[in-house]
Order: structure tokens, then C-alpha cells, then sequence
């Protein structure tokens, strides 16, 4: 019986690159993003073999959402075996004191409800079955503090407090938690992020000479960790943050 992962944030860069890796693996797949257009785009362009995957457009921070992609994953597979909690969104670009708390409830109620709700539901499917492996997105932001983004930045900083309670609760169940902490990389949410910074070619230039290796990185390159993480080649790896990002935190 194939194994199945529940990816979120399905349609974005990091999110295709992953399911592009573990297709390669024939698990099933469910796949949640918001927009149910750019799910069937990103089965198309990945060629999908769609007997063994499962679309479900969802809003994270919502509960019942949460609860439909939770339980359509085991209608149609029968188990949760992986769970990519890898939804996020950026926010706006200023100053503590510029930023509307409508803003940060946003990103909160994404990048920190999203992930807590998304945590809340796959975990009593994996207690259940004694194993399975979850692993949050993070950020690099979610280690240091990167000016005019407080919003992104705190929220990131709580998924990895999230991730620590949860790997110290879940490991006696045989269920692994870990969280993937990618740089500066070449995604929709990176040319936004450039784009709010105002000069979107200055950004970038200071971004690149920041890291040791001089470049961005790809949505690939965060992929390939984020597979490793969720499988079983990983076995004995938990509450583990991995720093995807070119040499910048070794500095």
C-alpha cells in the first residue's frame, strides 16, 4: 500500500518542487492550496498521475477547512504517513510602527493558526497509526531579525517554538516533527518581498552578497531536504531545524 503526504501550500514554488519529489516516490498525494485552478495547473504541469492524488482547495487558518483537507485525505487513502505544514504568506513591508495589526493578524492567522490547525487534525491520524513524519515550514527569519518585516518574521519565530513542543509530545507515538528553515530563494513570495522593499534590484544585489555562496537559492534545493526529512532515511531525526540557506547563519 503506498504511502500518502498531505502537502500545503501546494501551488507555490517550494511546495511544486517537494511534490514533484515525492511523486517520484508514488506516494499519494493530497494537495491544499487556496486556489483550486492553481491545483489543477500544478497536476498538469507536473504530470501527475491522478489516481493517486487528491486536490482540496482550503484556507489554512480556517478550522473546518483544515478539518475537510484532514478528512478527505483519509477518505480517499486510509492514512496520513507525511505532512509538509508548509503554507505561508509574506505579509507587508515597514516598520513595527507603520504596520497595521490587520497585517499581522493575516500573517499570523496563516503562517501560526494555519500551522497549529493543520498540526491539531493530522496528529490524532498519526497517533492512531503509531508513525508519521510532519515537518513545518519555517524560515531563516525565524532565527534572526530582518528589518521592516515583523510581521514574517515573529510568525516564523513561532513555528519553530511550535515545532519544539510538538516533537517533545509526538516522539514516544513514533511521530517525528521537524522544520525546514529555507534563505533567500527564487519564489513567487521572494520577487513580492523584493517588490515591497522598493528598489527590488537593490534588494537583490544586497541579498546575494549577504550569502557566502553569492546566490539565491532554488526551490529545488529546499525540496531535496524537505523529502529527506520526510522519509524514512531520516528515521532518527526529530525536532531538528534545517537551515536551507547558502552559508548565511554559518557566518
Amino acid at each position: 500500500m503506498n504511502k500518502t503526504a498531505i502537502v500545503t501550500g501546494a501551488a507555490g514554488g517550494i511546495g511544486k518542487a517537494l511534490i514533484k519529489r515525492l511523486a517520484d516516490r508514488e506516494l499519494n498525494l493530497v494537495l491544499v492550496d487556496l486556489n483550486e485552478d492553481a491545483l489543477t495547473d500544478t497536476v498538469n504541469e507536473l504530470g501527475l498521475d491522478k489516481a493517486n492524488v487528491l486536490t482540496v482547495a482550503a484556507d489554512v487558518s480556517k478550522e473546518e477547512d483544515v478539518q475537510r483537507y484532514v478528512s478527505k485525505a483519509v477518505e480517499k487513502f486510509g492514512t496520513i504517513d507525511y505532512f509538509a505544514n508548509n503554507a505561508g504568506i509574506e505579509g507587508q513591508y515597514g516598520k513595527i510602527e507603520e504596520q497595521s495589526i490587520k497585517t499581522l493578524d493575516k500573517v499570523y492567522s496563516v503562517n501560526v493558526r494555519g500551522a497549529y490547525l493543520g498540526l491539531q487534525y493530522v496528529i490524532p491520524v498519526m497517533k492512531e497509526q503509531k508513525s508519521g513524519a510532519i515537518l513545518n515550514t519555517s524560515s531563516l527569519a525565524g532565527l534572526m531579525g530582518a528589518p521592516d518585516q515583523s510581521p514574517y518574521v515573529i510568525s516564523k519565530h513561532a513555528v519553530i517554538g511550535l515545532t519544539r513542543v510538538a516533537s517533545n509530545e509526538l516522539g514516544s507515538f513514533g511521530i517525528r516533527v521537524n522544520a525546514v528553515l529555507p534563505g533567500v530563494v527564487n519564489t513567487r513570495m521572494m520577487r513580492q518581498i523584493e517588490k515591497n522593499a522598493g528598489d527590488a534590484e537593490q534588494y537583490k544585489a544586497a541579498n546575494e552578497s549577504s550569502i557566502p555562496m553569492g546566490r539565491y537559492g532554488e526551490p529545488e534545493e529546499i525540496a531535496a531536504v524537505m523529502n529527506f526529512l520526510l522519509s524514512e532515511e531520516s528515521s532518527y531525526v526529530n525536532g531538528s531545524l534545517y537551515t536551507v540557506d547558502g552559508g548565511m547563519m554559518g557566518q
